[in-house]
């Protein structure tokens, strides 16, 4: 497999599913939140995360806030981190991921 990818199958929610769920994501996950979930998605920009708790829900963590010499997480890594914004556009849970946290505080 390419260095990114996408998982498929059922653990994967659909677009229509994530849309149509945004306000209770929302209200669910309020910015400061804590949220644990997995990896499903890897691309040059940063991880795509589903949610532990809320299974309609998809996270984004960018690369522009992992430190530098960082390494994205694998296709399938259990992360946790912080929600820090919502993307009422792309219906997205904006999170810094714990492990980056560290990084930062270390330099």
């Amino acid at each position: 497999m390419d260095e990114y990818g996408w998982a498929a199958g059922p653990e994967v929610p659909a677009a229509e599913a994530v849309r149509a769920s945004w306000v209770a994501t929302v209200a669910s996950l309020p910015v400061g939140s804590r949220l644990i979930g997995t990896v499903i998605g890897r691309r040059p920009f940063g991880i795509f995360v589903r949610i532990d708790g809320v299974p309609d829900a998809i996270a984004l963590a960018e690369i522009s806030r992992m430190p530098l010499g960082m390494e994205l997480p694998a296709l399938g890594a259990l992360v946790s981190g912080e929600v820090y914004w919502h993307d009422d556009r792309n219906h997205q849970v904006r999170v810094r991921l714990d492990e980056w946290q560290g990084a930062d505080e270390a330099t």
